[in-house]
């Protein structure tokens, strides 16, 4: 028995797994589950409790670039298999994923805090990357280019970069990795893949469901342990073509910075500010709950999370006063617990950032109508908060917010708030709630946004190229275009004369 199981730390909720071998505390290189070789390991915790969950190997950069060489030795076959052979065994871990859904969402509500609900919608929306991504590898077709010199044709096809680096962050645990990883995998890439020290046991939970479904080793490799030890050594291989990252701007640009003297691709999703509007035409009610939805899912630790709602004045104060009741309904405690709404956030920084917002918003001159403070559910537990008329020189209207606290201020024109809303370094996702038709295009192309919700929240998904411009990210994920960032254009010129 490894050491790491050696230690007391049987979470009591453990005892509903139905497949115990879902929990892995070993990292997964080359087909093996893989131990520290300096005997060394981090623990996980529930946030909303504290309580260990797991103790798991913490590997360094030397069984990182040990990782590298396995991936490198499996890329030849994997990118030789016929495609119909890759979308065989995508399609199988797709099957075991959604058999293991209600393992998976357990796992995830441990170490990550979200509610249990929300956790099984991630398991399945993380299932659906590998469900698309099996189908696409199938269409992934050379293209023929009409010849501009005599005697000659002309073919273009996509070929798979080789490796690829797969950082992922511990908001969504599971759908971070399928969406990167389904894709590269699909496109003829092997993987070397980093999940957030917080929240690893949904990636080794995947990695073992990948190895049942008959990915070889060597070909998804999955490296527990400190970002600084082994992000690093991940970027700086020259084997390592492209990296994938999702995570806060200010580690992207890092990112980047190291993997710059090797020429990476680069896929990464960033920070987000994202604005919502609701203009005075808009129906109350349906603006409430867009808002509400938009804002406190995964208790407000998301990038897409709509940070500054701007109202016009006409219907600002119904508004607030509609959103702040619904707010204080909202409840609050462990994700297993039934009908809860929102849990803990991950650590002690976040809730820290959380008071310093607000705290910075009231000097502001802004008032609170709900919360305002920790909760009594625990340490790591925010109110659900309502701010309102926040200037915008507030903190909370200039970065990214990661918790359960919402600015609320009055806007009275459409180019006003346009104004408003593209003034940030961010452009991740707007959202507009309007029932007029005309001025809905014109927001869609007047907002500096890779992506824009229009009466709606729900808009990501397997089939759509999600990402953002300026500070928000470089390229896109899901969709066609997810799949082709891991492949090189390759163009051969024959000789037919």
């Amino acid at each position: 028995m490894s050491a790491h199981f050696a230690r007391s730390h049987r979470h009591e909720a453990l005892d509903q797994l139905a497949d115990r071998r879902l929990l892995r505390e070993l990292a997964y290189v080359d087909g093996r589950w893989t131990a520290s070789e300096a005997g060394k390991s981090f623990e996980v915790t529930d946030p909303a409790t504290g309580t260990t969950v797991a103790w798991v190997a913490a590997l360094d950069a030397g069984q990182t670039a040990r990782a590298i060489d396995a991936a490198s030795r499996a890329f030849p076959a994997w990118r030789g298999l016929l495609p119909q052979e890759r979308s065989r065994i995508l399609r199988q871990w797709f099957d075991l994923i959604v058999a293991a859904k209600a393992d998976l969402a357990l796992l995830m509500t441990l170490e990550q805090g979200k509610p249990l609900r929300e956790s099984l919608g991630e398991i399945d929306y993380a299932a659906s990357f590998v469900e698309w991504y099996a189908e696409e590898t199938k269409r992934l077709n050379a293209e023929s280019v009409t010849s501009h010199l005599p005697d000659a044709e002309m073919i273009v096809r996509r070929e798979p970069l080789g490796i690829v680096g797969v950082v992922t962050p511990w908001n969504f645990p599971s759908a971070m990795l399928t969406r990167k990883a389904a894709a590269a995998l699909a496109a003829g890439c092997t993987i070397v893949a980093h999940p957030s020290s917080e929240t690893p046991l949904s990636a080794l939970a995947l990695a073992e469901l990948g190895e049942r479904a008959g990915l070889p080793a060597g070909v998804f490799n999955v490296i527990t342990g400190s970002a600084s030890a082994i992000v690093g050594r991940i970027c700086e291989d020259p084997r390592v073509r492209a990296m994938s990252f999702t995570g806060s701007t200010e580690v992207g640009r890092l990112i980047a910075a190291q993997c710059a003297p090797t020429m990476k691709r680069l896929v990464m999703e960033l920070g987000g500010h994202a604005p919502l509007i609701v203009f005075d035409d808009a129906d109350l009610d349906k603006a409430v709950t867009i808002a509400l939805d938009a804002k406190f899912a995964t208790s407000g630790q998301d990038c897409l999370a709509a940070n500054r709602i701007l109202v016009q004045r006409g219907i600002y104060d119904r508004f607030c006063a509609a959103f702040a009741t619904r707010i204080s309904a909202l409840k609050t405690g462990h994700g297993l617990a039934a009908d809860v709404d929102i849990g803990p956030l991950m650590h002690e920084r976040a809730v820290r950032k959380v008071e310093e917002q607000v705290a910075d918003a009231l000097a502001h001159g802004a008032r609170c109508l709900t919360g305002g403070g920790r909760h009594q559910a625990g340490l790591l537990f925010y109110q659900p908060t309502l701010l309102v008329d926040v200037p915008d020189d507030a903190l909370i209207m200039r970065e990214e917010t990661f918790g359960p606290v919402t600015a609320v201020a009055a806007f009275d024109t459409e180019d006003e708030v346009v104004a408003r809303a593209n003034a940030t370094e961010y452009g991740l996702v707007a959202y507009v709630v309007t029932e007029n038709g005309a001025r809905q295009s014109r927001l869609g192309r007047a907002l500096d946004y890779g992506m824009v919700a229009i009466n709606r929240v729900k808009i990501t998904g397997a089939p759509i190229p999600f990402g953002g411009v300026k500070q928000s990210g470089v390229g896109r994920e899901g969709s066609r275009h997810g799949l082709e960032a891991f492949t090189d254009l390759k163009y051969l010129c024959l000789d037919v004369g």
